[in-house]
């Protein structure tokens, strides 16, 4: 088994959703001492924005392509080298303005890449990624599992259907900024979903 952590909060070591994502890996490494694992701070070390250059470089012939445009379609390549090695993906994901944060969204645009993570085909959007595991902690500092605010969950489901990863298991952490007693039930909430799910 090969497991990729993808981190993307701002708060470094204070980060619940780092934490709870590593509550996860740290269990499915107890059951899999084999395992190997890859941990990528997204925050810690961010991935550049998908802007006109390295659109140009995307769409530029790899025999075409100038040093630099090699340089940044690598970059990206490599993020998609992991995750297709991955057989587990855990990621832990914050709630921010209601979105995933800046960090992630640019990991997201750098591994979804027509041809090489989906195809798209007669019938439609093909995803290449297929067979992966994927656990995903979510962290909020008010209340919004199945609600109308709650954009990452649609988002981060369709976005991994899209690329072919379709066993999803969402972990919920909320109420985490809604004072003490609100922030321990939520993070006991979301140790307890690990324990029956992974």
């Amino acid at each position: 088994m090969n497991i990729l952590q993808i981190n993307s909060s701002a708060r470094a070591d204070a980060s619940h959703s780092s934490r709870l994502a590593g509550e996860i890996v740290q269990r499915l490494r107890q059951s899999h001492p084999e395992a190997s694992f890859n941990l990528r701070d997204v925050a810690r070390h961010p991935h550049p924005a998908l802007d006109e250059a390295a659109l140009q470089a995307l769409f530029t012939p790899a025999e075409q392509r100038t040093p630099e445009q090699a340089a940044r379609v690598a970059l990206d390549d490599a993020l998609i080298a992991e995750l297709q090695a991955a057989d587990v993906v855990v990621l832990g994901v914050p709630m921010y303005n209601f979105g995933v944060p800046a960090a992630l969204k640019n990991w997201i645009d750098a591994v979804t890449r027509a041809r090489v993570t989906f195809a798209y085909t007669d019938k439609g959007p093909v995803g290449l990624l297929t067979g992966k595991k994927v656990y995903v902690a979510l962290t909020r500092g008010g209340v919004y599992r199945d609600a109308p605010a709650d954009t990452q969950v649609p988002y981060l489901k369709t976005l991994f259907g899209f690329l072919g990863m379709t066993d999803v298991e969402f972990i919920y952490a909320e109420g985490l900024a809604m004072g003490p007693e609100a922030e321990q039930n939520g993070l006991a909430t979301a140790r307890e979903q690990i324990a029956a799910t992974v």
